[in-house]
């Protein structure tokens, strides 16, 4: 392949009509305004002029939209059943003790309590330890320092799954 050819994953994502792409789209990301977005600028030649999108996309949306955005995000330790993307990227939780299970449960609540919204993190390749950690550092945050927080871990989870739905050969 060269490096002006379209990757066949991201070729058939630019193919698919267009509530396909939003159905698509909005398994990365819960925010309508996001998906539409992106939706719009199709076609991209290159993944990475995908990610500029989401990322500058992302940027704009405004609470009511990452509101939308927090709520397609099951809390730490529990990932949706049937949700294969949430149990992949929880995965750092899935053999944790029941003690370790516990302080997420405790800590997600005091967390969702304070801020109005599920503790929202990055799990990919973390310890269930390391997110606890995460969650105790963060819970003490000012909501404005939280939101910007919140908003650039959003940014690594869309472009994780992004990637998943682009890159993929078959």
């Amino acid at each position: 392949m060269t490096s002006t050819s379209t990757p066949p994953g991201l070729a058939r994502f630019n193919d698919l009509e267009e509530r396909a792409a939003a159905a698509a789209l909005h398994e990365a990301c819960a925010s309508t305004t996001w998906v539409r977005r992106l939706t719009a600028a199709r076609p991209y030649a290159t993944a990475d002029e995908l990610y500029a999108a989401s990322d500058a996309a992302l940027a704009e949306l405004t609470a009511a939209d990452l509101a939308e955005a927090m709520a397609g995000h099951p809390p730490i330790g529990r990932p949706r059943p049937g949700d294969p993307a949430s149990a992949r990227e929880q995965r750092g939780m899935a053999g944790a003790s029941e003690e370790l299970k516990a302080q997420m449960l405790e800590l997600n609540l005091a967390y969702q309590e304070r801020f109005g919204h599920v503790f929202l993190i990055c799990a990919t390749g973390l310890t269930g330890e390391r997110m606890r950690d995460a969650v105790k550092e963060r819970i003490g945050n000012a909501p404005e320092r939280e939101r910007e927080i919140v908003r650039a871990e959003l940014g690594k989870i869309n472009r994780i799954r992004l990637a998943r739905l682009v890159e993929e050969d078959a």
